[in-house]
């Protein structure tokens, strides 16, 4: 695939900001454990993150009506390099009196990242040609992917030589790339009408959702869906390594490593069989969640590491097959136009669920076991497959 001028900035300017995010989340765990000891408090930094995002997901089409897509999205970035910069400042300072401040930081650098996502989302359908829209999604996947898989243990591996807070600086400078190479893409001009109020603006997306059968399908989904993938987050999935495959910490890295290796290789099968795929979108998102299903309850029974391995890998192509197909139909359900109130409608549901989700599933853990939960989060993608397969006439590409 050919790629533009436009597309290239974007994915390179996102993907340094990509690379300072898992930093930055890295350092920032580290920090806490470090000073409190407690495993509560660096759990406590998603939760603060996904709450943060929610509201900013909420609020962001009034800043639509102020600004253009670039010039939002290059503030965005700009803003949390600010942040950052603040916070290897208080890093400096940081006593276990203080360290509360810390999460007050982690969630303004949150409400700027809720913003800059869905902008993100909505300014790739106006730099790609409708035709290569698929490939550019699963180029953009692809990339994502290979940056969570690999920055997790470069981060880690990083905290041999650096401080967390060399580390946190290093993430400013890459921000300050990022900042400085979006500032080269084409303005793309995004404006609410005038004659609304701020509730107008705010609710115009979700009234767009609950007017469009295929959006209102797409969020059952994703609300299931974001629910089953709670299983997943670190503190539940070390669990399942300790308790249900009695295996060491190694597993529990090995674990998450090859479920985004699987992530990786689902997008690149998109990517290169995307002529086929576009062809297909509905049978993939429901091929995509039945085997998701399948794979997971398969994952939740297993006793040996090395199938737990495997069985991790199929969930991230499985998900992959589901996700992109499924992005496309998104992107192009509605004009582009609508696009960015559509995405911060639905990343506000993501977050929201994903927040409250997350604690809940642990408490469900807790409650039933840790094998309980993965067979509970099958069943729930079965239900999501179930849901793509009766809306299957709808699950089609439309402008």
């Amino acid at each position: 695939m050919k790629l533009n001028r436009n597309f290239n900035i974007l994915l390179t300017g996102q993907s340094l900001a990509n690379i300072g995010d898992v930093l930055y989340i890295v350092s920032i765990i580290y920090i806490i454990f470090e000073l409190t000891g407690s495993a509560t408090a660096a759990a406590f930094v998603p939760f603060t993150i996904t709450s943060s995002m929610f509201i900013s997901n909420s609020l962001t089409p009034l800043l639509m009506q102020r600004f253009n897509l670039k010039w939002l999205l290059v503030f965005s970035q700009m803003g949390k390099t600010i942040v950052l910069v603040g916070l290897a400042f208080f890093i400096s300072q940081l006593t276990i009196a203080n360290f509360y401040g810390l999460f007050i930081l982690i969630s303004l650098v949150a409400l700027l990242d809720g913003c800059a996502n869905p902008v993100t989302q909505s300014l790739i359908p106006n730099y790609v040609k409708g035709e290569q829209l698929l490939k550019a999604n699963g180029i953009t996947e692809t990339v994502t992917q290979l940056i969570q898989t690999a920055m997790w243990f470069v981060g880690s591996s990083l905290l041999i030589w650096l401080s967390a807070n060399e580390l946190v600086w290093l993430t400013a400078g890459l921000f300050v790339v990022s900042t400085l190479l979006l500032t080269f893409l084409e303005p793309v001009e995004f404006t609410l009408s005038t004659s609304q109020g701020n509730w107008q603006q705010i609710t115009q997306g979700w009234q767009t959702v609950s007017n469009s059968p295929v959006l209102k399908r797409i969020v059952w989904m994703d609300v299931l869906e974001t629910i089953a993938g709670t299983v997943w987050i670190a503190a539940i999935l070390y669990v399942f390594v300790s308790d249900a495959l009695l295996a060491d910490e190694k597993w529990w890295g090995f674990i998450n490593g090859t479920f985004f290796l699987g992530l990786i290789g689902g997008s690149l099968f998109c990517l290169r069989f995307s002529d086929w795929i576009e062809q297909k979108l509905s049978q993939f998102i429901f091929f995509g969640a039945i085997s998701s299903s399948l794979v997971t309850i398969l994952f939740g029974l297993t006793s040996l590491p090395m199938l737990a391995l495997f069985f991790s890998f199929l969930v991230g192509i499985s998900g992959q097959l589901k996700n992109i197909p499924q992005q496309t139909v998104v992107q192009t359900s509605v004009p582009k136009a609508q696009l960015p109130t559509v995405f911060t409608t639905l990343g506000a549901i993501y977050t929201g669920t994903f927040g409250i989700a997350s604690l809940f599933m642990g408490i469900l853990a807790d409650a039933f076991g840790i094998r309980g939960v993965f067979i509970l989060s099958g069943i729930l993608l079965s239900i999501v497959s179930l849901v793509a397969y009766k809306g299957r006439v709808l699950l089609w590409r439309t402008v």
